[in-house]
């Protein structure tokens, strides 16, 4: 079938893999620094006579909203920056600006407008991670490996909130609310400077990597589609960014990212409050339910990616396949329905919380899967030369969502004070219905697979 691949021959060698380690290092800094604030909102939102910041809810929301907000209207332009300079430079650019204003961060006073102002500058430099990371994929790897490898480093999302579950606790234990909320933007932000060292050191285009085997440079673009090409750099052909608008397969990624990303904002930033307020924990008893949901979202990222292998290795073509693992695996986040049933004290004694903790793993580990598999829908469908910017469209709209979400979060948990726990049932109500609904938009936009070869 048009959509089909060889069967190729052993791949030799495996750098290829390092380049992934590397984008798992910066996905993993990525969301560490993005996952700060959401365990220091108690902090914030606690009166000021007790030390804290005084905000209410909905500051809250408006802080990870604009956050969101700029983080998405980057993104478009992050990835036509990086399908212009290249991804050695475009990766690098971002996390710089992420890095710099994740510390400058710790120097801002209780104001939320303050807050507001740099963590939106904070957003604009994470804008370019992912459009640098799936387009690095695109260039070094095969599409048979490709949702493998963007799981593996999308799992760095995951990491880097296990990490931040355990360093932001501890810093505020250790140093102190009042000095700890600045050490943990200090911390967290100081590391990207250090992935920096490793990424000019070991990392090049395949077409320049000398590191790189004859043998694997041809495995990686063993593709039936994609011969190898010389490495035409940012002075080769362009991609007319608006007529990416015209196809149905940019709008097919659009609404994946529109329906889907936000669920996974709500469960970064909002995930501690629900478990403080639904079961009376402690920025101390924090730490384990959220490491344990993180770390079993990295077990979906990693094998959502090897789902379509399988069923490609059966003789189901790419797209088919693709498809196929995106449709069972928007069946699992119907599992947070049962959450707060499950999250039930009444019912279920202590053990309330573990089962509510659950459903909510099953439910992130399945939107990691989706999201490794719904990033190769572009890499499967676009030129390489336009990944960049597909993505960075894709990446705009999830932000969207993402705002939406936040929003929503912020506004009903405002207005169910008293029963936090309606607030939370109509959010998980959101957050398992959107993937399947997002599912049937996408095959009725795509319904057959439809590469791209005009551009």
């Amino acid at each position: 079938m048009a959509d089909s691949f060889p069967r190729s021959p052993a791949a030799g060698g495996s750098y290829r893999w390092i380049i992934c380690g590397l984008l798992l290092f910066s996905t993993t800094v990525n969301y560490l620094d993005r996952q700060v604030i959401s365990y220091l909102k108690e902090f914030f939102c606690s009166p000021v006579a007790t030390g804290g910041f005084g905000w209410t809810n909905t500051d809250f929301s408006n802080l990870t909203s604009f956050f969101t907000f700029f983080y998405a209207g980057m993104t478009i332009g992050a990835g036509w920056v990086v399908d212009k300079i290249g991804t050695k430079l475009g990766l690098a650019l971002s996390l710089v600006i992420w890095s710099t204003f994740g510390v400058l961060n710790a120097f801002v006073g209780r104001l939320v407008a303050m807050h507001i102002a740099v963590r939106s500058a904070f957003g604009i430099g994470e804008a370019g991670n992912f459009p640098a990371s799936i387009k690095t994929v695109s260039e070094w790897f095969p599409k048979r490996e490709r949702a493998l490898a963007t799981g593996i480093f999308n799992s760095g999302s995951n990491v880097g909130a296990m990490i931040a579950a355990f360093l932001v606790p501890w810093c505020l234990v250790h140093f102190g609310a009042q000095l700890g909320w600045k050490m943990a933007f200090i911390i967290t932000g100081l590391l990207g400077f250090i992935w920096l060292i490793f990424w000019f050191w070991l990392y090049d285009t395949p077409s320049r990597q000398r590191r790189l085997s004859p043998a694997e440079f041809a495995y990686i673009h063993s593709d039936l589609e994609e011969q190898p090409v010389p490495d035409v750099g940012p002075a080769g052909p362009k991609v007319a960014f608006w007529k990416l608008f015209g196809y149905r397969q940019t709008w097919a990624f659009f609404m994946g990212k529109f329906m889907t990303d936000g669920i996974w904002w709500f469960y970064l930033f909002w995930l501690p409050d629900y478990l403080r307020k639904q079961f009376g924990m402690t920025t101390e008893q924090l730490r384990l339910p959220t490491f344990i949901v993180y770390g079993v979202a990295i077990f979906g990222s990693i094998y959502g990616g090897r789902i379509p292998m399988t069923l490609m290795k059966k003789g189901l073509p790419v797209y088919r396949a693709r498809m196929l693992s995106m449709l069972i695996i928007s069946v699992f986040p119907l599992s947070v329905l049962s959450t707060q049933y499950f999250g039930n004290v009444e019912l279920f004694g202590h053990a309330a919380a573990a089962l509510a903790v659950m459903t909510i793993c099953i439910a992130t580990a399945a939107h990691q899967a989706w999201s490794a598999n719904l990033f190769t829908t572009v890499s499967d469908m676009f030129p390489k030369r336009a990944i960049g910017s597909v993505t960075g469209i894709g990446a705009f709209s999830g932000g969207i969502g993402g705002v939406v979400i936040q929003k929503l979060a912020g506004r009903l948990t405002d207005a169910y004070l008293a029963t936090p726990q309606t607030a939370y049932f109509y959010m998980f109500l959101v957050c398992a219905l959107s993937y399947l609904i997002a599912w049937m938009i996408m095959k009725a936009l795509v319904p057959r697979y439809q590469p791209i070869t005009d551009l």
